[in-house]
């Protein structure tokens, strides 16, 4: 259990980003043997203060102590030389290579200037049995599920004699079987002395495994609770804070359409849990917003529907015809689909306006014998510039120089060319600035005008509240909330996510 010697410590910590401040006098930090979660809404700064306890981003002010000794961290390197290991979302392992060869991956044992394979098994079975890890040192990581893989990546970074181990949503891709083999080990690995920092969305984990929570609110402290503190309600409303500005969005009421049924979804499950016996029915002219935590599955589901992903049972109509689940047999029916890496899934960088709105639209650009005409091409590309405002207007700018909340406005555009029925968005304005942000919603709310369904798949509560006319709030995979009439606020949103349904 955690004693009060603390090994780790962020005093007074300020970063703004062109002016802005992201994290103002900022203090945290973690005791010896402490498991110190650290939770706050999107935005609220978590991300940017690990990545300068990391090394990631440099500090504007504030100093950063490791046992004692303030320390300058200008890089992860440096990070490791203390005894810091992250273990993030996006694992690292590679899959081809076995545990013992992940685990020492860059710094193998050596003789005669080989790699000495013996030990570095053995090594690595020592290391396995010292932390009780279900694991094998010559089993492929490629035969491995997402939760033994994590537990790789754990394991490298206790391979490193790492004193504090920082953990960012580490269930979220995990089944409740892993996600309770990882608290187990959390546990166990806390016994041994090692110190955790748990950032997490899912509040009955926070209040299971951690000594303390520091929650962040608007780039600053808003509050450090014990755990007998922790109680849901009392969190939510530190991280949401005490006003509620229903014109910013935080409230809103809620109206169900009763125009047909477009899509109609039943019963749908995938194969490893992620969604499972999930229905719902969207109106025409609706836009219907998910909300839930993280790994709640509202992104499988949606990627499923649209036929990206396999499903297990289950079936989806549009407008009585059962889907064909294939992207190509979707765009076809009248969908769309913008995802939530849009740099990487949704246009290509190196090329034009022009070309990234073509590319969903090929069969609808007329032909000219065998050729594609550049023409109708460039005219689409012009027409999508002048619909929605996309700057500059030069359709042959390369989409990857433009502002974030110019590449989502191509995203868009390309799919705005098309008889849409349907059009999912998720994470509509991740990582766009606020005068881009209205800019998008009004986009969304023209195109529900029309009478096409639009769904929402957002962690922004402020933005799901704004933009939908009905939310459904997913939890481990089911549907368990919906809001469909009366004023809605972010914490009845966010109180439903996190399991405390009245």
């Amino acid at each position: 259990m955690a004693n009060n010697e603390i090994i780790l410590e962020a005093k007074n910590i300020y970063k703004s980003f062109s002016g802005v401040p992201v994290l103002q006098d900022v203090h945290f930090e973690v005791r010896k043997g402490e498991v110190h979660a650290l939770m706050g809404e999107n935005g609220a700064g978590k991300s940017t203060l690990i990545k300068i306890i990391t090394g990631v981003y440099s500090k504007d002010a504030g100093s950063i102590w490791w046992e004692g000794k303030e320390v300058q961290v200008n890089s992860y390197a440096d990070v490791q030389k203390l005894g810091i290991a992250c273990i993030y979302q996006e694992l690292s392992v590679e899959p081809p290579l076995t545990v013992a060869q992940n685990v020492f991956l860059g710094r193998e044992p050596r003789k005669f200037g080989l790699i000495d394979h013996r030990k570095m098994i053995k090594d690595t079975e020592e290391l396995i049995a010292r932390y009780g890890f279900p694991l094998k040192a010559d089993e492929l990581v490629a035969n491995l599920g997402i939760g033994l893989r994590q537990l790789v990546e754990i394991l490298k970074g206790l391979s490193c004699d790492s004193k504090l181990l920082i953990m960012d949503e580490p269930t979220a891709s995990l089944s409740g079987k892993e996600a309770e083999s990882l608290f187990e080990i959390i546990e166990k690995l806390r016994d041994q002395g090692v110190s955790i920092i748990y950032i997490s969305h899912r509040l009955e984990e926070v209040y299971r495994l951690s000594d303390r929570l520091t929650v962040l609110r608007n780039g600053q402290n808003a509050a450090v609770l014990n755990h007998e503190q922790i109680e849901p309600r009392l969190v939510i409303k530190t991280m949401i804070g005490k006003e509620v500005d229903e014109s910013a969005g935080s409230a809103k009421e809620m109206r169900k359409n009763n125009n047909e049924v477009v899509l109609d979804v039943k019963n749908f499950s995938d194969e490893i849990g992620m969604f499972k016996d999930v229905s719902f029915q969207a109106h025409r002219g609706e836009i219907l917003g998910f909300g839930g935590l993280i790994g709640a599955g509202r992104t499988e589901l949606m990627r499923a529907i649209y036929g990206i992903d396999k499903h297990k049972s289950g079936t989806a109509t549009l407008n009585g015809v059962e889907l064909k689940y294939s992207p190509k047999e979707s765009i076809k029916a009248g969908f769309g689909f913008v995802p939530e890496d849009r740099r990487n899934q949704g246009f290509i960088p190196l090329l034009s306006t022009v070309k990234n709105v073509a590319l969903t639209n090929y069969d609808i650009v007329k032909k000219n014998g065998t050729s594609i005409s550049d023409k109708d091409e460039r005219d689409m590309g012009i027409r999508a510039i002048k619909q929605i405002d996309i700057r500059p207007d030069n359709p042959d700018k390369e989409v990857g120089l433009m502002s974030g909340g110019n590449q989502q406005k191509v995203v868009l555009g390309k799919w705005i060319q098309r008889d849409l029925k349907v059009l999912i968005v998720d994470e509509p304005t991740a990582g766009i600035d606020v005068g881009a942000k209205d800019q998008i919603y009004s986009i969304l709310e023209d195109l529900a005008s029309q009478g096409i369904v639009v769904i929402i798949v957002t962690s922004d509560l402020q933005e799901l509240i704004r933009v939908s006319h009905r939310i459904l709030v997913m939890r481990k995979g089911s549907i368990i909330k919906e809001f469909d009439s009366g004023i809605v606020t972010q914490s009845m949103v966010l109180e439903a996510g996190s399991g405390i349904v009245d």
